[in-house]
């Protein structure tokens, strides 16, 4: 006997039943899940029932809900969380997967305007003195979207991607922060000199991984105000950038490993600033 379709819910918003491809907001959900970034419209999308449930409780402006038959069950877990008078556009699966970024749809996927943060946000942590992690150049979307997951897990104030680094709004960098982009201050496309110029006007110290760092990471004081300078997966830090920092870190590895990937790199500093700051929980 064949499984019973689940009932659909029903919520105070404006539910829309679409069954064209060329629907207005079904194009927004699709440069939003397919795209690099932002749309034209400075949206961006999350799919699946954890992101859109990360979604929902960011306190972001919800533009619209997209649900397909599949995801009904996700859609009925989230009824009370939805905003009222959120846009809800019901879709058959096959359309779904048509938007969809993901190999195994899952059916729910929601349309929202993220956060704009500014350099101002750093300087204001909600305790103890600011700490921000600087991708100068790191273009791998899961490698930037690790990097704004790592900052949050250990208490950093904010995230700068600068002019040639993905860009945070991705979908691959707003599944690898596995939410932590729609909360994390995360400032995107200054340029690597205007950067330094305003951190160094804010009071922080700047400190680049590099290969041949002068300093180890714990004798290194990180408990200041500080910025921590990650370069390109392949390339590192720009010899400008290096010689302007204020000090240049190493990370000691072992064996015939020469260097590490630039979300580890982050890791290993953000983990060890944490620990210098006394992050126990």
């Amino acid at each position: 006997m064949p499984a019973r379709s689940p009932d659909r819910v029903a919520l105070a918003v404006r539910a829309e039943s679409v069954s064209s491809r060329d629907n207005r907001a079904l194009k927004q959900f699709r440069a939003a899940l397919r795209g690099s970034g932002l749309t034209d419209e400075g949206l961006t999308a999350v799919e699946g029932p954890r992101m859109v449930a990360e979604a929902l409780a960011s306190g972001l402006e919800i533009i619209a809900v997209l649900c397909s038959a599949s995801g009904e069950p996700h859609l009925a877990a989230m009824e009370k969380q939805l905003p009222t008078g959120v846009r809800l556009l019901r879709v058959p699966d096959r359309l779904f997967e048509s938007v969809s970024d993901t190999q195994a749809p899952q059916g729910i996927a929601a349309l929202l305007r993220p956060r704009m943060a500014d350099f101002d946000a750093f300087t204001r942590p909600s305790s103890g003195h600011p700490l921000v992690v600087v991708l100068v150049g790191v273009q791998d979307p899961g490698n930037a979207g690790t990097v704004i997951r790592t900052a949050e897990a250990f208490g950093a104030s904010g995230a700068m991607l600068t002019a040639g680094s993905a860009h945070p709004w991705s979908p691959k960098a707003i599944r690898a922060s596995a939410g932590s982009v729609l909360r994390l201050p995360v400032v995107h496309g200054i340029a690597p000199a205007v950067a330094l110029v305003q951190l160094r006007m804010a009071g922080f110290a700047t400190y680049a991984a590099t290969l041949t760092g002068t300093s180890l990471p714990s004798a290194a004081d990180l408990t200041a105000p500080v910025a921590l300078l990650i370069g390109n997966e392949g390339t590192g830090l720009p010899p400008e950038v290096e010689r302007s920092a204020d000090a240049t870190l190493r990370i000691p590895l072992a064996g015939a490993v020469h260097s590490l990937n630039a979300a580890t790199a982050a890791a290993v500093l953000l983990y060890e600033a944490a620990r210098q700051r006394g992050f126990t929980s």
